[in-house]
């Protein structure tokens, strides 16, 4: 049979894999930052655009989306053109692909400063954003479908099917959450509300953790790691078996992360029962990826990649049975909202997506650049280093998460909470958090190392831009009869590719669909009301501050909460009208679903101008801008025409009395703050020179969270 000559395209893959090196610098440096600021607020340095809550998801977006992207694509378009002995369909659809990413993550880095954002979990990018990852997305979906199909090997190899699971899978994701009513160039409102707008969110922000840090980097496990040992894939039915079930199961455990929520019991229920579920399916890729290494354990000691990748699957392992564990209900009871969680994600994120990259690219450097690894021993000290910063960074965070929990629901004997200032487990977990920015050190020194090797590996070989290869042409064959039956069905991607989406949209479509129309599934309340236009400013700037990614809004139905928080607890026709909601996901502070009223408005004035004057040994930072910071009166009627929009039942024609309620909301609040015996108000602007107007963003801030949790009143809720 006469063979075809033809050249892999190098080049777009080391582009993607010099991004996914600088970005993974940048990310983590970031991540640092950030870890270090929850025992040194003051790092921040005074900036609105370095706080804490701004900058959190720049380092989410950064290291999923900038470094673990990058390396996803990286990995994929080498692996791919010679799993299907083809070059890339399009040169140009690569290099598109390519700078488009970088754009997106360079708007990406812009806009989160600048508070710019959904506030929606791992989707906080704006809707402009939204739309061009859209477009590179079916970019990139156009240049791999089109490969498959010009493809050279009639079977598609394991790793191929689980880059078209991410494919397939990311683009209905980003789509269906991504639904939001623009109400100017960089801000708009979800389209979805409360309820509803969590479970789209966790269907998404879950499976986005399944289909873009996982099933792509199994994917490149199975091929990777097979190429680095020089053996075969362990089992092939195991391989069917882990792909098809783990893309069906995957789908349907969104919910885990709203147990003991507002959400609906069945809903719960289906989350929790499909993420136990979910063991059997992922321990089964793990086990196929270690027990491939059979016969080659003697390489592992000596073998620096080899290291790198057999930790990366053991963390895989650790991390998805971790999670179907935190998904049972008496689990979940004392992790969520604790450090716990941010343990358990960090092992997945530091573990498995950050180690499996590390190998690939000392696997893949040498190869392009026609050379061998600069060092071996520096690569051997990166994976001890990594591997400690794990350790240090982990356990820290997992004895802070217990420590937390016990303290939030411990009783006295006299049935009094044995810690009812908040503060006080802030304060006993403070060494946990230098501890994790320790071990956070320890892995972004080896990073840097590894960043070294991989430079010193390129100068001293020479680049193989286009690689020459040869293959015979895929020549068309009458049916085929008999033979596996998965085998048949490999021959077939665009039928393969319909399965798949069908395979992932039943459980989405299950938990979705009564969710929106039975309307028993969130009862309406008859207090509850939209927010002021004041209200409404007060919660953007809430949402452009970040608040949510340290303060929840969801008082669980645990005596030890609705007692701490002196209120009933959270019901879901209470979030009818947030658009995004913010019921968060983590408690570095106290949840604030019940905080309307608790404290008098002297009390927030003080409390975000110095944190500790209020709340002594506080880690939140001042928010000085707030006092000289205007709210834009010329947006009101925007907002609440979007609002209307989406179903928030403003009368036609409110928009053009709103500014003047506004006014006389803020009014008040303003002639409270200047009655209030204290005087804290004229000793501020006495000492800063500046004058608190109606308009002054602090006021609206106020507003909204003087708002929050009073359309259920408590009867112990009590000024302070």
């Amino acid at each position: 049979m006469e063979l075809e000559q033809f050249r892999y395209d190098n080049k777009i893959v080391k582009y993607f894999a010099i991004a996914t090196v600088i970005f993974g610098i940048i990310g983590m440096l970031v991540g640092l930052l950030i870890a270090t600021q929850l025992f040194l607020p003051q790092l921040n340095f005074g900036i609105q655009y370095t706080t804490f809550g701004r900058i959190r998801p720049l380092h989410t977006n950064a290291v999923i989306f900038a470094f673990v992207g990058n390396a996803m694509f990286a990995g994929v378009y080498y692996s791919m053109q010679r799993l299907l002995k083809a070059r890339m369909f399009s040169d140009l659809l690569s290099w598109i692909h390519f700078w488009g990413w970088q754009l997106i993550i360079l708007a990406a880095a812009i806009t989160l400063p600048l508070g710019y954002t959904t506030s929606k979990e791992y989707a906080e990018l704006e809707w402009p954003i939204d739309i061009a990852i859209t477009l590179i997305w079916v970019v990139f979906g156009i240049n791999m479908i089109g490969t498959i199909l010009k493809r050279r090997e009639r079977h598609m190899y394991v790793a191929i099917w689980f880059y078209i699971a991410t494919f397939v899978t990311v683009a209905v994701l980003h789509v269906v959450n991504s639904f939001e009513i623009p109400v100017t160039f960089l801000k708009s409102y979800s389209w979805y509300a409360g309820v509803q707008d969590a479970l789209v969110q966790w269907w998404y922000g879950h499976n986005a953790v399944a289909f873009f840090l996982t099933t792509p980097f199994l994917g490149l496990m199975y091929y990777y790691l097979p190429k680095a040992a020089n053996r075969p894939v362990y089992s092939y039915k195991l391989s069917i078996i882990h792909f098809w079930s783990l893309i069906f199961i995957y789908i349907w455990a969104g919910p885990h992360h709203l147990l003991y929520t507002s959400l609906p019991d069945w809903a719960q229920s289906l989350g929790t029962v499909f993420s136990v579920m979910l063991i059997a399916p992922s321990w089964g890729g793990m086990l196929n990826g270690l027990l491939t290494l059979r016969g080659a354990w003697d390489r592992v000691r000596e073998d620096p990649v080899l290291k790198f990748m057999v930790v990366a699957v053991t963390a895989y392992g650790m991390a998805t049975l971790e999670g179907p564990l935190l998904s049972i209900k008496n689990i979940n009871a004392i992790a969520h909202f604790t450090d716990w969680i941010i343990a358990h994600v960090h092992v997945g994120g530091l573990g498995w997506n950050g180690f499996i990259i590390f190998g690939i690219l000392y696997w893949l450097v040498p190869k392009m650049w026609g050379t061998k690894l600069w060092s071996t021993k520096a690569a051997n000290v990166h994976f001890w280093l990594g591997t400690l910063g794990i350790i240090v960074y982990a356990l820290p965070l997992y004895t802070a998460g217990v420590v937390q929990s016990l303290m939030w629901k411990n009783f006295n004997a006299e049935g009094f909470l044995e810690y009812p200032n908040f503060l006080e487990t802030v304060t006993q977990i403070v060494p946990m958090y230098m501890m994790r920015a320790i071990g956070g050190l320890l892995y972004f020194t080896g990073v840097i190392i590894m960043a070294v090797n991989l430079v010193k590996t390129a100068r001293q070989g020479s680049f193989i831009a286009n690689e020459a290869a040869e293959a015979p042409a895929l020549q068309k064959k009458k049916k085929v009869v008999g033979g596996y039956w998965h085998n048949r069905l490999e021959r077939k991607p665009v039928f393969f590719t319909v399965l798949v989406l069908v395979a992932i949209l039943i459980g989405g479509v299950v938990e979705m669909v009564p969710t929106f129309l039975i309307k028993s599934n969130i009862p309406t309340i008859a207090s509850v009301q939209p927010y002021t236009p004041l209200e409404l400013h007060g919660r953007d700037i809430y949402i452009r501050e970040g608040c949510n990614n340290c303060h929840s809004q969801m008082v669980r139905p645990f005596r030890s909460e609705t007692v701490r928080y002196k209120g009933e607890y959270s019901k879901a026709g209470e979030f009818v009208y947030d658009h995004p909601f913010l019921w968060g996901s983590k408690r570095t502070g106290p949840d604030l679903h019940r905080v309307g009223g608790a404290y008098n408005n002297t009390w927030h004035f003080n409390h975000m101008v110095d944190p500790t004057s209020t709340s002594p040994g506080s880690i939140m930072p001042p928010y000085p801008w707030l006092y000289t910071q205007s709210i834009d009166p010329e947006l009101t009627a925007g907002k609440i025409k979007a609002l209307r929009t989406v179903g928030v039942p403003y009368e036609e024609g409110y928009e053009k009395v709103a500014n003047a309620e506004l006014k006389e909301q803020a009014t008040q609040i303003l002639k409270d703050l200047e009655e209030d015996p204290s005087g804290s108000l004229r000793s501020y602007e006495a000492l800063n020179e500046v004058k608190i107007s109606e308009s002054s963003e602090i006021i609206a801030l106020i507003a909204y969270l003087q708002r929050l949790g009073t359309d259920i009143k408590a009867e112990s809720t009590e000024n302070k």
